[in-house]
């Protein structure tokens, strides 16, 4: 395998070691800005994941304001000075959140979501966007906008999503540490795609809002992206913590996770779902790439063994598809039924709203009993073992070209998002997840695996990961094929 040409050290460090680098200006924030802007004019263009890029000039006047700060002894946090690419669905003051939709590609964003708040106050100075599918439907991000986004390691192949161009963005070494959301895997799915770590933290642990996200967003959380668990942890530490416009976000202090994750895991218990008995069509090679990864476990002291969810996959998919209707269709609504505006739409939005119509208001309430069935039997499940882990896609990265997989494994998929069903239980339940990379099938395209902790131990699931990652660093080992051919 070729070797990737010596990267920027700046560009190269991982997202801790250059923010202590800042911290202690040993780097100035316009040496950092200037990194990586020249790095992302050589990576970008073969990838297309950082859309609505600013003027350098103006970036380059920040960093400048940054360093001004810092020399007056000012340092605003974890994130000072670090360029950030926010995912192209959360509010933004004074950019475009086209959301992938010619119906908002004008439309600039009055203000900013709570998590970009936090990053905004941390010091992170913003570039652009990260690019996702049209309203972050389904895991391949494209969209009449900005077109695709193809994968580091392969650029005919998809990045995942909808946090696509986040993960992309933070695999080719274009942004230090990402954010991204999630409602069916779109931290998850994509991170496993491009060999990174993506964190689908617990229900309210990162609030939504402000109004009326906070309450159109209760299946759909934000959360980190990084390189390594510990960039991860950081990252989490910005963005967390309780905030009164998000009524149900959570009071525990996010310090926790800027504090060192090592911990003990002896004899802590592992259960692996992998294909739940059958249920989840597989494409070949993904359960051997997780059974090796599985050895990483064992090596941090872990119990591995294998588990039976006590809950049928069919009865779980109805409860999911009547949230999902529910949350997609509801919010866009008035999009599909006004006729200006659904011809400018992807046909999965009309599906979602139409599936939300076709729903009774007593269907609904008996799918949210079910949910609650599946929450107390989850947290049943967590009596047994302290962690979980199941792959965290059914299918290796895909064409660019296709809209999404119509099969797997000879199965036909029925929806534009039965393919990625490995990753909805876990969203119904709010638990704490983690994937984390566990290798290449022969075409080297990467694959990852979920970690999956109890609702709100997010800070165990980061634990896990980071012992993992001692042993199988991937993200290490394993450079994407878009940095081989940049030159010293």
């Amino acid at each position: 395998m070729p070797t990737a040409a010596p990267l920027n050290e700046i560009v190269a460090m991982p997202a801790h070691a250059l923010s202590d680098a800042i911290r202690g200006r040993r780097v100035s924030c316009r040496e950092v800005m200037q990194a990586y802007l020249a790095h992302i004019d050589q990576v970008n263009p073969k990838l297309n994941a950082i859309v609505a890029r600013r003027d350098s000039d103006e970036l380059l006047r920040e960093a400048e304001e940054r360093d001004a700060q810092l020399a007056a002894g000012q340092w605003l946090g974890w994130l000072h000075g670090m360029p950030q690419a926010p995912k192209d669905l959360t509010a933004v003051r004074g950019m475009v959140t086209s959301m992938g939709s010619l119906v908002y590609k004008d439309v600039k964003t009055q203000h900013d979501s709570i998590m970009v708040e936090r990053m905004r106050a941390a010091g992170a100075i913003f570039i652009g966007r990260s690019n996702v599918p049209e309203f972050g439907l389904g895991s391949h991000t494209y969209n009449k906008v900005y077109g695709a986004t193809g994968n580091p390691y392969d650029a005919t192949k998809t990045a995942g999503g909808s946090s696509g161009g986040a993960a992309a963005a933070l695999a080719a070494r274009m942004l230090p540490v990402a954010d991204g959301s999630d409602f069916g895997g779109s931290l998850r799915n994509p991170a496993a795609f491009c060999n990174v770590y993506g964190m689908r933290p617990s229900a309210g642990r990162v609030p939504a809002g402000p109004a009326p996200e906070v309450f159109l967003k209760q299946l759909s959380y934000e959360g980190p992206m990084g390189r390594t668990p510990r960039d991860v942890a950081l990252m989490l530490s910005v963005m967390a913590g309780h905030d009164k416009r998000a009524p149900l976000s959570l009071t525990d202090d996010p310090a926790q996770y800027a504090q060192p994750l090592d911990a003990d895991l002896a004899g802590r218990r592992v259960g692996w779902l992998g294909d739940w008995g059958g249920y989840l069509p597989m494409e070949s090679g993904i359960l051997d790439l997780c059974a090796q990864a599985l050895k990483g476990l064992e090596a941090a002291g872990c119990r591995v063994d294998d588990y039976q969810v006590p809950f049928a996959g069919d009865r779980l998919w109805r409860i999911w598809l009547a949230h999902r209707h529910l949350m997609v269709g509801g919010q866009f609504h008035a999009l599909v039924q006004n006729p200006d505006t659904r011809k400018l739409v992807k046909p999965a939005l009309i599906w979602e709203v139409e599936g939300l119509e076709g729903l009774t208001a007593h269907e609904i309430y008996r799918a949210t009993e079910e949910r609650s069935a599946w929450y107390q039997t989850v947290l049943r499940m967590f009596e047994d073992v302290d962690y979980l882990a199941v792959p965290s896609a059914q299918v290796f990265p895909f064409d660019v070209a296709l809209d999404w997989p119509k099969e797997i494994a000879g199965r036909p998929m029925d929806t534009y998002h039965r393919w990625m069903e490995t990753v909805t239980p876990w969203t119904l339940a709010g638990c704490p997840v983690i994937s984390v990379p566990v290798g290449f099938n022969a075409a080297g395209l990467p694959m990852g695996m979920q970690l999956i902790g109890p609702p709100r131990g997010d800070l165990a699931v980061l634990q896990l990961a980071h012992a993992y990652e001692q042993a199988c660093d991937w993200v290490g080992q394993r450079p994407p094929q878009a940095l081989w051919d940049i030159r010293a």
